[in-house]
Formats: C-alpha cells, sequence, structure tokens
C-alpha cells in the first residue's frame, strides 16, 4: 500500500492506439514519477520509432503478444504485473 507521506504517483492505464486523440492527450499529462501502462491497442506504440514514451513505461504482456509486439526496452507486465501497478499508485486515470 503507498506510503501516504510520499508524493502521490499517478498510473495512466491507455488503452487508445497512437493515432487516437487521448493518446497524445495522456502523453502531455505525464508528470515526473507518473507510470505509463499500455493496454488493447495502445501497445502499438512500442512499434513506432517516433512516439518518445515516458521512462516509467510498461506493457500488458498478453496485449503485447496478441498484436505481435515483441519485446523491447520497456518493461512488460503480467496481470499480476498490473495488478501490482494500481496498489503502487495514490491516482489511476483511464484513457
Amino acid at each position: 500500500m503507498p506510503d501516504s507521506t510520499d508524493t502521490p504517483k499517478t498510473l495512466h492505464i491507455l488503452n487508445k492506439a497512437p493515432d487516437h486523440s487521448r493518446f497524445a492527450l495522456c502523453l502531455a499529462a505525464q508528470a515526473d514519477g507518473d507510470t505509463l501502462l499500455l493496454i488493447e491497442d495502445a501497445v502499438i506504440a512500442l512499434l513506432d520509432q517516433q512516439i518518445s514514451l515516458p521512462m516509467g513505461t510498461h506493457a500488458l504482456q498478453a496485449d503485447a503478444q496478441a498484436r505481435g509486439v515483441g519485446s523491447t526496452a520497456e518493461k512488460h507486465v503480467d496481470y499480476a504485473g498490473f495488478v501490482a501497478l494500481t496498489e503502487e499508485h495514490t491516482r489511476i486515470i483511464n484513457w
């Protein structure tokens, strides 16, 4: 459980493809210390060298595999890792 004395950390869960307007809005909303979790069609961004993803970006492994996205420098998480990320953050925003 997050420590209440820590600075609030936000988990941004993004499921929109890179060509969707919410994808750009989500990236613009990132602050230092935030974490980005790419799920569903958002994992396609891992294939695009033009997209600069923030530090602390994770991708749901099942969605990456389903879309043929191979391993990258970003961290892949399973469903248990997804749950762990939600437990580590005080705020969660779904995009």
